[in-house]
């Protein structure tokens, strides 16, 4: 009798470990599927036979596109065409640089995070937060970041495949503000114009401090577009990065990104430097640039602040998850650090949190 039972709770604990191993195997075929990125297609691989030609020490030319390093220190890169043509030349002119910011970033992270299991979960845990993303990037920024993918340096795709990789640095800046509560992105910028600037013309400026080490910081790129479809455009930039945090068109129309505080998101959507990018390639004026945020989904909290010669005049776009406002100013200057100003949010508990906790009004005033 006694033989019997054991006999059948042998059994019992066989089928249970049957059934627990082949639930792990579903989830970890689940969790593949799920968390592949398909690349988008291209109508024109030709691109990829341009090769870079070495003018002299740093200055390279592809096509009819170049780069070089100026008297500044700074990387100056111009490209040219569309989406993919740009996104490959970018990638072949940046080639190096996008292995030195590559090798910077994961250096940074692991000093941060020391322990090889909670890397190896971070690493995981964003490829789960991400695996929707390509769903909110519009085709043609899918594929210039495609293109610059194929430079990628293939000694981290212990990480992720290039393409993966590269898609989803565009949303480190979210995912940083978001897992830090804005530790790494407390930024400044102010604006004036009219009696408050001394030929009555309009200016901005900015700091950015999102800090990803030293070395990240060392190779920043003035990058200049001159794209198939909307406006030419310079913005400031880093290797492998299409994405905007400051810069400015042709029709005289600037944006700069302030991080906002914002509760937990649960996946990723449009990163704050695509929409900004977006903003910067197809908006003239500030109704054009609320017109563009309007319609895009993001998942973390961001201040837009846009200049626009056309309107002679300088006012923020305030953008969570839910909901959208827009703070103008009448008194010829406007200032923004990381909490909202617009009405809309004049009562919101995340941001008056924000007002009472962080150094946020403290550089307002500063900035005053």
């Amino acid at each position: 009798m006694h033989h019997k039972k054991n006999r059948k709770l042998k059994k019992v604990l066989v089928w249970f470990a049957i059934i627990v191993v082949a639930l792990i195997i579903a989830f970890l075929i689940y969790f593949k599927i799920a968390v592949t990125i398909t690349p988008p297609e291209p109508n024109n691989l030709s691109v990829l036979d341009l090769e870079r030609i070495k003018i002299n020490e740093n200055f390279y030319v592809c096509g009819n596109s170049w780069i070089k390093k100026s008297n500044t220190g700074l990387w100056e890169l111009y490209i040219e065409g569309d989406a993919f043509e740009r996104g490959v030349i970018n990638g072949k002119l940046t080639k190096e640089l996008i292995e030195i910011q590559e090798e910077a970033f994961v250096e940074q992270i692991n000093k941060m995070i020391p322990s090889k299991f909670y890397l190896n979960f971070l690493k995981y845990f964003v490829a789960w937060f991400n695996r929707n993303i390509d769903n909110y990037i519009t085709d043609e920024y899918l594929l210039e970041i495609y293109g610059v993918s194929f430079s990628a340096s293939d000694k981290f795709s212990y990480i992720a495949p290039n393409y993966h990789r590269i898609l989803d640095y565009h949303a480190a800046h979210d995912i940083g503000h978001a897992l830090k509560d804005m530790n790494m992105a407390g930024c400044t910028s102010f604006s004036a114009w009219g009696n408050k600037t001394k030929d009555s013309s309009l200016i901005v400026g900015r700091n950015f401090d999102f800090y990803v080490g030293d070395k990240f910081a060392k190779n920043k790129i003035i990058m200049f577009v001159n794209p198939d479809n909307g406006y030419k455009f310079m913005m400031v930039t880093w290797a492998g990065m299409i994405g905007a945090v400051s810069g400015m068109n042709e029709k005289g129309l600037t944006v700069t990104i302030n991080a906002a505080k914002s509760e937990m998101p649960l996946e990723a959507k449009t990163p704050i430097s695509i929409l900004a990018r977006e903003i910067l390639q197809y908006a003239s004026n500030i109704n054009e640039a609320y017109a563009i945020a309007k319609k895009r989904e993001i998942f973390v909290s961001e201040s837009l602040m846009i200049g626009s010669a056309e309107d002679n005049k300088t006012a923020i776009i305030e953008k969570t998850p839910q909901r959208l406002g827009l703070f103008e100013s009448d008194e010829n200057y406007i200032i923004c650090s990381n909490h909202f100003q617009s009405d809309v949010f004049a009562n919101d508990s995340l941001n008056l949190k924000n007002i009472e906790e962080s150094s946020s009004i403290y550089r307002y005033k500063r900035v005053k």
